[in-house]
């Protein structure tokens, strides 16, 4: 017998769970499909290798849907400042001088998405459907689409919303195309005890190769990110842990500090990738299935919750004002109000990327003009830190902390 939602997200990951919490309590009956849930949490772990860099108007969007607790009950680390420099060029970028108390937190993926997901437990109008896979995909243009579980489950969604990552299935299967390219670099993610206690400063150095990386972790740990060639990124994974912290101690600056021990590496390559189009009838999508993005500056989960509190609000919105929320027009709301903020910061990193990553000396001194310039205009330096904590543009409702119910 055929199971019918108004909303099926197929993805319950960081970007998907949050589109359910957004929906949570709302009047529509929701179902988020998830092949596995995440390892519960322990404080005693090892820090996990695939952290993010939340700034402000993600921490908004995950407090005002309930989640926030979660994450502060279990593992994150504020950061307060946050440095760029090359050579003769360098800036750093302070909370305190926009008045709040963090610029933003590096917390591990698993911890934000376990506390979506046992948030989206206490609301009645969402199920989640986990462990489950997917077998067929039924897109219908103007009907309701079909999805058929391995267990034989049939769904029938009247929204299907793809949070199902990069390669999106779902993206597939209703014929929605992506432009990409790769950026001929890998990032090598390393985690690392250092003889520092816990620090509060994010920093990114420029050299020939590729930026360097640090991401503040709770205790005497951090995360190392480590872009270059993928022929070196490979030589230096094949390294035994204590060759690698030999080669960290070389290459990286001073502040990194004393290099205890390396205790984690993991690589990716880097690749932009933008949907063509986030909406047809009854299909929407959000987070890395709409983009993905040069990491450079942390951004990736950022858009991604902005695009879940972006839908949430346009589909509560409809459902206020009585509209069918698989409505092409309705569904075209969201993808102004993401598709080109969306776009704008993935410009925007680019640009970043190839004027850093250029050796041509009139770029060199321009880009080290330009970091020096940052560093004594304050307005344009604030406007800067703003843009980085999420808090410029048009911001959905949750992102500035207002409920949408």
């Amino acid at each position: 017998m055929e199971e019918i939602f108004d909303v099926v997200i197929v993805g319950g990951g960081m970007v998907g769970s949050a589109v359910a919490c957004g929906l949570g309590g709302s009047a529509l009956k929701v179902a988020v499909i998830e092949a596995s849930l995440p390892m519960p949490f322990e404080n005693d772990q090892p820090h996990d290798l695939r952290v993010s860099a939340l700034g402000i108007a993600s921490k908004n969007i995950l407090e005002t849907v309930g989640a926030w607790d979660g994450v502060v009950g279990r593992r994150l680390c504020p950061f307060r400042r946050m440095r760029v420099w090359e050579t003769a060029g360098d800036t750093e970028f302070c909370s305190d001088d926009i008045n709040y108390p963090e610029l933003g937190y590096i917390v591990e993926n698993r911890v934000t998405q376990l506390s979506l997901l046992e948030r989206l437990q206490v609301f009645d109008n969402v199920e989640l459907i986990c462990p489950a896979l997917i077998d067929k995909i039924d897109y219908y243009p103007g009907k309701p689409s079909e999805i058929k579980l391995g267990d034989g489950r049939m769904l029938s969604a009247r929204l299907l919303v793809a949070a199902d990552g990069a390669q999106s299935r779902v993206r597939q299967a209703v014929g929605l195309g992506v432009t990409s390219w790769d950026y001929g670099q890998h990032a090598l993610v390393i985690y690392i005890e250092t003889a520092y206690g816990q620090q509060d400063i994010t920093w990114q150095r420029f050299v020939p190769s590729g930026p360097q990386a640090f991401l503040p972790l709770t205790g005497h740990y951090g995360s190392i990110v480590w872009y270059n060639s993928p022929d070196e990124v490979s030589r230096l994974k094949s390294l035994s842990d204590e060759a690698l912290k030999l080669e960290l101690v070389a290459a990286f600056p001073d502040c990194l500090g004393q290099v205890v021990r390396v205790l984690g590496t993991a690589n990716f390559p880097l690749k932009r990738q933008h949907a063509q189009r986030y909406v047809k009838s009854g299909v929407v999508l959000v987070g890395d299935a709409a983009h993905t993005i040069n990491p450079l500056a942390g951004q990736g989960v950022n858009i991604g919750l902005l695009d879940a509190a972006a839908l949430a609000e346009v589909l509560v919105d409809a459902v206020k004002k009585g509209r069918d929320i698989s409505d092409l027009a309705i569904l075209k709301r969201y993808e102004q109000l993401r598709r080109t903020e969306n776009l704008k910061m993935m410009t925007v990193m680019d640009a970043f990327y190839q004027v850093f990553s250029n050796n041509l000396l009139p770029v060199k001194l321009l880009r080290n003009f330009g970091l020096g310039l940052a560093e004594r205009i304050l307005p344009a330096k604030n406007k800067l830190m703003r843009n980085a904590m999420g808090l410029e543009g048009n911001l959905p409702k949750l992102a500035r902390g207002q409920p949408i119910l």
